[in-house]
């Protein structure tokens, strides 16, 4: 919400609304971290892991984007974009595996 109080400020204290790159950079840090986390996890566990994380995934979404009111467009969204990070993890977990490869960055 625009404020004349607020725009006569000086430095960051005029801008309280993150810019793109800040919005960026934070999901960016919770894909790695979730992707990281999960790869790990799906490492070292038994098959029918990702079947159960999918459901818990989507049932905890769904109270999560329940008291936020989001339009069913935007919570359609974030499904699927949980679905994309999880499917991720489970597919590079899936290639560490066959390689052998604990280091990604080994390759390079």
């Amino acid at each position: 919400m625009l404020s004349t109080e607020r725009d006569l400020k000086r430095g960051g204290e005029r801008f309280p609304i993150p810019s793109q790159g800040e919005v960026e950079g934070r999901l960016l840090m919770f894909e790695v971290v979730a992707v990281t986390c999960l790869q790990e996890l799906l490492a070292k566990t038994d098959p029918h892991l990702v079947f159960r994380l999918r459901r818990k995934l989507l049932r905890n979404l769904k109270e999560k984007c329940a008291p936020l009111k989001l339009c069913a467009d935007d919570e359609k969204a974030a499904k699927e974009f949980a679905l994309q990070l999880l499917s991720a993890a489970v597919e590079q977990a899936e290639d560490e595996g066959r390689t052998g490869s604990q280091d990604p960055q080994q390759g390079h």
